[in-house]
């Protein structure tokens, strides 16, 4: 007798299973990187510099050493290796020695017995230094205005796009100046970690970070250790959104750990956290849009001024980007586009989500709805009209070879039954319960945004990760394990890996292994990369796996359910029985298509492995006396190609608009000379739960021929063009321009 197997895996791709560390983070029992603990471990502080510019003349540890319970003070004269790091650059001191660049620049650190007794010996060590004038404005540092904070000048990087004939003319033309401020990642798990250092030289990190391997990289160099002798865990991640790319607490933990022989564990306080590490970079951008008088585009001209700061970290790849999608997913032949990256002495600039495509979609959004006002259209049409479709050119003159739905998404969002107008209740009024306004002085508009972004690295990096994946008889039963460097920082990876591992191998059991550099490089947790390149690397192993155990049976054999069925059904054997003692063991390193370097004169080039879309329907209330905002509604269509984990999608969408809304109306590092005015949670405000409506969702899956599954990188889109959408509901409701984000109170109430 015979039986057929159909069914597809169960809480395999497609499905949404329970996160494993879903229930332990809801109870509050998950562990993370700041719970790490070790018996006669020490605790390690961080000096900071008070100047965002200055020259160190002297330092003296002499007082901090002669505080009891300290086991160390170290200077730049303590790193062994090379005192200088950075994620594309070697930039960045260790430890300032000559010169501190920026407010809040790591200077000395200290080890004690307890963290009170380390800041009490920290406060005792007395830096002298010679202030300095910061370079503070970007513009003005492209323009060779003050003195050249590194070697080379103050410009890190200058993309030029040229496509078309430039010398365009069109019947309709209209321009702005759109700034963008300084935002926070505001991640809820401050920078920490565990260094333990072992009886031969070396030492062991566990560490909240987004990039194992690349943090490896940094720390040898800085230890002057060989790779070996450095190895770093993945701790648990309260949040990233790119602040955790770069270095924080890294080195400076091995060091003490090192020097002290003992394990050192480094936790920074929230104040601390807003110093030690990247923000969202600041930016000025000037538009200028050409088109025909029925608003098709004939010309789009651009200059964007992006603050990295006082260190590169990642601003070369974030102007590329700013550069390469800074047209938005519109059709248009003529582009010239100049993008610059600056050093200034402002915070350190570097990854958060969006990456580039945030402050360029505030710029050409804001002049869409500008254009469309003057050739009298409304802002969904003229969108439409422009909308870029499957093998419509980049500005970089590469092909979008998948489907690009963008007029559909923005249809979809259009089409949306618009929120009721509630009675009245404070608790739905700008101001809430606050009791600011019983609707007087409250206007309702109404505002569109789409938005486009790269997915995975580009420009001819090598971007690929490593997966190990064994199947085996585990108790009896058929079980696999998954080893990967990737990164969960509460993205859902390890769901999408057990989902995949089931789908591709037809077991039930599968145990994700911590994440470590004992494996080959998983690359970073951004880029809205992983699920795309550790999944297409997971689904790889498992069919190198899944070959090699089928190896005797036709080619068309499946693994569905334990069993191994037949084209037709038929079920041929059971899992068990052919694993036996057998254990199936692969690794494999995979790579997506290449991608090239941009042509340095006119920006050609495939820079861009993948593109992605979302668009937005935003509907504000606002106060126009008291400059006060609520968010009604803030609906979104977005095309994922597949969803892998339809409930994480949903998830990715609705945090991704969350912090693009904090972008739109509150949120910002403000700085004055160089100096954060606010860095805490007090006076930095993130969205809550009252901030965010409801979202009606819209999930395409047109699948990319391309990509793994055919999916497509979900977490950043929905922060690009939820800002956009927000600013545009708030102009429509007051009639003001609005050029700058975040939209303050005082911007909607000025005479």
């Amino acid at each position: 007798m015979t039986s057929t197997v159909s069914a597809p895996a169960v809480d395999g791709v497609g499905t949404s299973p329970r996160r494993p560390d879903g229930t332990v983070k809801v109870r509050g029992e998950f562990a993370y990187s700041s719970d790490l603990w070790h018996e006669d471990m020490v605790w390690g502080v961080t000096l900071r510099s008070p100047h965002p510019y200055a020259r160190i003349t002297s330092i003296d540890i002499t007082g901090a050493l002669a505080v009891p319970g300290v086991s160390a003070v170290l200077t730049h004269e303590d790193v062994p290796g090379v005192n200088r790091y950075g994620l594309e650059h070697a930039d960045q001191p260790v430890l300032a020695s000559e010169v501190v660049r920026y407010q809040g620049e790591p200077v000395a650190l200290v080890a004690a017995d307890h963290p009170e007794t380390a800041r009490r010996a920290m406060k005792r060590i007395v830096v002298t230094y010679e202030e300095l004038e910061p370079v503070t404005d970007s513009e003005a540092a492209v323009a060779g205005e003050g003195p050249s904070l590194h070697d080379g000048g103050n410009v890190v990087r200058h993309v030029k796009i040229r496509r078309g004939p430039q010398d365009a003319v069109a019947d309709v033309v209209v321009s702005g100046v759109y700034e963008v401020g300084m935002q926070d990642q505001a991640f809820l798990g401050p920078e920490s970690g565990l260094a333990v250092p072992d009886t031969e030289g070396g030492v062991d990190l566990y560490v909240a970070t987004q990039w194992l391997h690349v943090d490896q990289q940094q720390i040898v160099a800085a230890l002057g250790l060989p790779v070996e002798k450095v190895r770093l865990t993945l701790g648990g991640v309260g949040g990233a959104f790119g602040g955790r790319e770069d270095l924080s607490m890294q080195v400076h933990a091995c060091l003490l750990a090192l020097h002290t022989g003992k394990p050192v564990k480094m936790v920074y306080n929230r104040e601390e956290s807003f110093y030690g590490h990247v923000h969202r970079h600041p930016a000025k951008m000037y538009y200028e849009h050409g088109a025909t008088s029925d608003g098709r585009l004939v010309y789009v001209r651009t200059r964007l001024y992006l603050d990295g700061g006082a260190y590169a970290s990642s601003t070369g790849a974030v102007v590329a980007n700013a550069a390469t999608l800074g047209v938005g997913p519109y059709k248009v032949d003529s582009v010239a586009v100049d993008c610059w990256g600056t050093y200034t002495n402002n915070p350190p600039c570097g990854a958060m989500r969006g990456f580039g495509a945030v402050q360029a979609a505030f710029g050409y959004e804001s002049q869409m709805d500008k254009l469309a006002a003057a050739c009298g259209l409304d802002p969904v049409e003229i969108r439409v009209r422009n909308a870029m479709s499957e093998g419509d050119l980049m500005p970089t003159g590469q092909a979008v070879d998948a489907e690009a739905p963008v007029a559909e998404l923005l249809g979809l969002v259009r089409d949306k039954p618009m929120p009721p107008e509630r009675p009245f209740d404070l608790r739905h009024m700008p101001g809430g319960v606050s009791n600011t306004t019983h609707g007087e002085g409250v206007v309702r508009g109404v505002g569109y945004a789409v938005g486009i972004k790269n997915v995975c690295f580009s420009e001819g990096f090598d971007d690929y990760s490593t997966a190990r994946v064994r199947l085996q008889l585990v108790g009896g039963e058929p079980a696999a394990t998954v080893h990967t460097a990737a990164c969960e920082v509460g993205q859902g990876l390890v769901t999408i890996m057990q989902q995949i591992v089931r789908t591709e191998l037809g077991v039930d059991q599968v145990t994700v292994l911590p994440m470590d550099t004992s494996i080959g490089n998983g690359g970073s947790t951004s880029a809205s990369r992983q699920t795309y390149v550790t999944g297409g690397a997971v689904q790889a192993a498992c069919g190198a796996v899944r070959a090699k155990l089928l190896a005797r049976f036709d080619r068309k054999t499946r693994i569905v359910g334990g069993k191994l069925v037949a084209a037709d059904g038929q079920v041929l054997a059971g899992l068990v029985d052919v694993l036996g003692d057998d254990v199936y063991d692969e690794t494999v390193e995979w790579r997506h298509r290449p991608t090239t370097a941009l042509d340095p004169e006119t920006g050609q080039g495939t820079a861009h492995v993948q593109y992605a879309f979302a668009a937005h329907r935003a509907v504000v209330d606002v106060d126009t006396e008291l400059g006060l905002v609520k968010v009604v509604a803030l609906d979104c269509a977005q095309d994922v190609g597949k969803a892998l984990n339809p409930q994480a999608v949903l998830g990715q969408i609705q945090g991704g608009s969350a912090q693009g809304l904090g972008l739109a109306v509150m949120e910002e590092i403000q700085t004055s000379g160089g100096k954060i005015r606010n860095p805490s949670f007090t006076d930095y405000l993130i969205p809550t739960v009252l901030d965010m409506p409801p979202m009606s969702i819209d999930v395409l899956e047109r699948p990319d021929p391309h990509a793994p599954y055919g999916l497509r990188g979900v977490g950043e889109p929905p922060t690009i063009s939820s800002t956009p959408a927000i600013v545009a509901a708030i102009r429509a409701a007051t009639g003001l321009a609005l050029t700058r984000v975040p939209v303050r109170p005082e911007h909607l109430t000025a005479t």
